[in-house]
């Protein structure tokens, strides 16, 4: 074990000391750097060019790991997310993370892993830990989980396993560690492609065998497991229970529904005055349309990923509530969603003899207790907002409600 050691760490340092490489492919002149940090909210894209699809926006103080710089005005770099795109270089947007002496580094990244906030896969990701970083391990937190400082003086959590670091913390830990984080929660109960990507388009691994153990890490969405096999290989696979049997539940699963509401609604409140966009980017928070704002409301405070659009949320809602679902907003509860009709006018007159069973869903909001509503609905209005519900247009548009969690 400390001859592997010493061995893997000669190697890092003398990596270390090499001069930064830019990409073969690029223009660009200097050394690349290894990490930058959003100083300006900009744009992430998937090409070196402002023509290029944006993969979201980058927030100011995310961090991220560069792979090359294909040319002087972009980053080819790697976001918390794992996911790979392009960066503007100008110092407007980013600047370089400059690294610290770690005076006795004792760990090594053996290879990618998130580096996080918290010792949980559910703990907000910091930034991607590279093959070959030298991190200094300040505690063991639990069976699970290193406390460490990287070589930029942050600190936050890293898989304690094996397969992703080589460690000098403790007396004689071998190298070759359980691979799954305590016993396996779920089985393999009919053949199964495991793949590199939650997509039928995503390259295949290998075939799960019936009978194999897993260790579920996180639903991905609806349709897709991320999960870790027998031989510590993490990827994707379907989550339909005709594949899969696990006992995994998602965070927010765990919470009760006061809790999910207080979370989601102190998300909703941190958006106030958030610009109105129609048809706002999913991926993008700097505007949002009304569905936009909720889904992300929850998103963000509980992992809990609702469909994109008013009409989708409605038919969620309905369909966990089996059709029992809240006709009259004084019986809501803090945090449910709201449903609303098109506008006809200001006037309780104006949705005079309406058949409310038959209108579509044209807006939605987040109730807040208390007869006020949280939402967006115009540019005019100034984004995200709260409204008073009784002797106003809300009242009169509300359609139905309900809780996003089955009560």
């Amino acid at each position: 074990m400390r001859k592997t050691w010493l061995t893997l760490l000669c190697i890092a340092l003398a990596v270390s000391l090499l001069p930064a490489v830019s990409s073969a492919s690029g223009t660009g002149s200097g050394d690349v750097p290894s990490v930058i940090e959003v100083v300006k909210a900009v744009n992430f894209r998937e090409g070196p060019s402002t023509d290029a699809k944006i993969i979201r926006l980058l927030k100011a103080g995310e961090r991220l790991s560069v792979r090359s710089q294909p040319n002087t005005y972009w980053f080819e770099a790697v976001d918390k997310n794992g996911k790979t795109g392009y960066v503007s270089s100008q110092p407007t947007y980013v600047k370089v993370v400059e690294t610290r002496s770690l005076d006795e580094p004792n760990g090594l990244i053996k290879q990618s892993v998130n580096f996080r906030k918290a010792p949980s896969t559910s703990g907000d990701i910091i930034r991607m830990l590279k093959k070959g970083e030298l991190i200094l391990i300040t505690e063991k937190v639990n069976a699970y989980w290193y406390k460490i400082t990287d070589a930029y003086g942050v600190t936050g959590y890293v898989s304690s396993s094996s397969k992703y670091i080589e460690s000098m913390f403790e007396t004689g830990l071998e190298p070759e560690e359980e691979l799954f984080l305590g016993e396996p929660n779920g089985i393999v109960v009919a053949g199964v492609n495991f793949r590199e990507k939650p997509s039928t388009s995503g390259k295949i691994i290998r075939l799960l065998k019936k009978g194999e153990p897993l260790w579920v890490l996180d639903r991905t969405n609806a349709y897709w497991y991320q999960v870790m096999d027998k031989n510590g290989v993490t990827g994707f696979v379907s989550s339909n229970a005709k594949y899969v049997e696990t006992s995994y539940q998602e965070p927010w699963k765990r919470l009760s529904s006061g809790e999910i509401a207080e979370r989601a609604i102190a998300v909703g409140l941190s958006y106030l005055g958030t610009p109105y966009e129609f048809g706002s980017s999913r991926y993008d928070t700097s505007t949002f349309d009304c569905s936009d704002f909720v889904r992300q409301a929850f998103l963000e405070g509980v992992q809990l990923t609702l469909p994109g659009n008013s009409r989708k949320q409605a038919e969620f809602i309905r369909q966990l509530h089996d059709g029992r679902v809240v006709t009259d907003w004084r019986n809501l509860k803090r945090g449910d969603l709201m449903f609303f009709m098109e506008y006809k006018g200001y006037k309780a007159s104006a949705y005079a003899g309406v058949d409310r069973t038959a209108e579509t869903v044209k807006h939605v909001g987040i109730y807040l207790g208390d007869g006020k509503v949280l939402h967006t609905y115009s540019v005019n209005s100034g984004g995200v907002r709260i409204d008073d519900i009784a002797g106003t247009q809300w009242e009169y548009r509300f359609l139905f409600g309900g809780s996003v969690v089955r009560q």
